[in-house]
């Protein structure tokens, strides 16, 4: 039977979804642009399995690539030690309050430090560094170059506090592999820490894993609250704390059953041409320009390492269901824990990158409630950062389903009454829309997707079968029915 208590880094990860018939493997493959490009054509699928690139050209067999690590609910829920057999409304059942949980117990299981691991099969310094020896693809046609960091967890730490930050920001290749630098929006806490480490000592430590247990990938890549740091959420998750060796230059910590990990220093003037690069907006909309690089002091690697890549681009991409599915969760939380009754349900949708669009379905309750929701959705620091429509739904409607939303928004929504927008918000350099050279400010609307507050005892019924009439008939004709629901 398969447990996930045997799961501890990726190749227990990776043993466990192929028992479950969850991976495919794809090999002969270059790691110029095939490796996205299959990695793409997978994502378009209904449930798309992981697909682990063996024999890539130019690399000895062994040295291996995975994608769509978290790509359907069966996997995710394992990652996140839910369960081995969810579904999408099984999830996000399981789901409920867990972020919360998660970010209350954190403190709980602060990392267990030990002198060696996996990670540290073999160490190579400054002098002997080469990532261009491990097959780095070129995700995308469009892409400046290869990519090591897309499934990456960066590690900061505030210099005052000592609070760890992992985020996973992208991390291009340069120097003839030597080094890579690490593209950090301002706003993120990675960049604070590092403008903090600037100020004081003119350098920035930082540490970055390539291949883990795709439950770091989540933790850094979704928005754990200020001063929780990301490996202890892991370990709430877990139920234990995360093993960790230190880094022997910059001594932060290093996961140690990590594939591939690298550590050194940013400087203020150290940048390397970087970009343009396929985004999780779907666009090649960051530019290229210099940004800091990562001068690599120590690589440690595994024999044969794993490369987690979970590269974006136009939805589905690698990992957009994974954000959808823990935005949604973690919203939800927030408002619970604001205060805002009659919470229905949230859905941050794939199509706007789990970022962009936002449903949040609620039981009316009083005057101005709907627009409350909204408005407190759009700001929460859960949801904030780009972010461009949050619709408010009654509690009728699905807010998971795109159709039922924008069915809501037609026969709900007095343009000119229920849309509202607030400007000079939290936005991002990879929106297409920004144009070059200008603050990443953003624009979002709170649209009113709900009954209006006066009409709710006379607004016209809705034409569909109940509930109780849908499930007898289809029990009767299960064949071309589909069965009971």
């Amino acid at each position: 039977m398969a447990s996930l208590d045997d799961i501890d880094d990726l190749r227990s990860w990776l043993a466990l979804a192929e028992k479950l018939g969850e991976v495919r493997t794809i090999t002969g493959a270059h790691w110029d642009k095939e490796i996205g490009a299959a990695s793409e054509a997978n994502y378009k699928q209904p449930s798309p399995p992981a697909l682990l690139f063996d024999d890539i050209v130019g690399h000895r067999t062994g040295q291996r690539v995975l994608t769509a690590s978290m790509s359907n609910a069966r996997r995710l829920g394992m990652t996140l030690r839910l369960g081995t057999d969810l579904d999408d409304r099984a999830l996000v059942e399981a789901l409920r309050s867990k972020p919360g949980e998660w970010a209350a117990n954190a403190s709980r299981y602060p990392v267990h430090e030990v002198a060696t691991g996996p990670v540290k099969e073999n160490v190579a310094a400054a002098g002997e560094v080469n990532l261009l020896d491990f097959p780095v693809p070129r995700w995308h046609e469009g892409d400046g170059g290869r990519y090591i960091g897309t499934g990456c967890a960066v590690f900061t730490t505030d210099p005052e506090t000592g609070v760890l930050n992992a985020g996973a920001y992208r991390m291009q290749v340069q120097n003839d592999g030597r080094a890579a630098s690490v593209n950090i929006e301002a706003g993120k806490h990675g960049a604070a820490h590092v403008r903090e480490w600037f100020a004081r000592e003119g350098r920035a430590p930082v540490t970055a894993s390539f291949g883990h247990d795709p439950l770091l990938l989540v933790v850094a890549g979704t928005e754990v609250p200020t001063g929780v740091s990301e490996l202890e959420y892991a370990g709430a998750v877990l139920g234990r704390p995360v093993d960790v060796i230190r880094g022997e230059v910059t001594g932060l910590p290093i996961p140690a059953t990590a594939e591939i990990a690298v550590e050194g220093w940013l400087y203020p003037d150290r940048r390397e041409q970087e970009g343009p690069f396929g985004e999780w907006t779907g666009y090649y909309s960051g530019g290229a320009e210099p940004v800091l690089t990562l001068d690599i002091e120590r690589i440690y690697h595994r024999d044969d390492p794993v490369l987690l890549g979970a590269p974006p681009g136009k939805p589905p991409h690698d990992y957009s269901y994974m954000r959808s599915v823990m935005k949604s969760a973690m919203i939800q939380d927030a408002l619970i824990q604001a205060g805002l009754p009659g919470v229905e349900g949230v859905w941050a949708h794939e199509a706007g990158g789990g970022r962009q669009l936002l449903a949040v379905a609620v039981e009316q309750r009083y005057a101005g409630h709907a627009r409350q929701a909204g408005y407190l959705t759009s700001q929460l620091p859960a949801a904030a950062y780009m972010n461009k429509f949050v619709v408010v739904v009654d509690a009728d409607v699905n807010p998971r389903s795109l159709s039922d939303v924008v069915w809501a928004m037609c026969t709900r929504t007095d343009p000119a009454e229920d849309i509202e927008t607030m400007r000079q918000t939290w936005g991002s350099r990879v929106d297409p829309l920004r144009e070059r050279g200008v603050p990443p400010f953003n624009t979002r609307a709170v649209i009113d997707a709900c009954r209006p507050w006066a009409r709710l005892g006379s607004f016209p019924e809705v034409a569909e079968a109940s509930e109780a009439l849908l499930e007898r008939v289809m029990k009767r004709w299960p064949d071309v029915l589909g069965g009971s629901r």
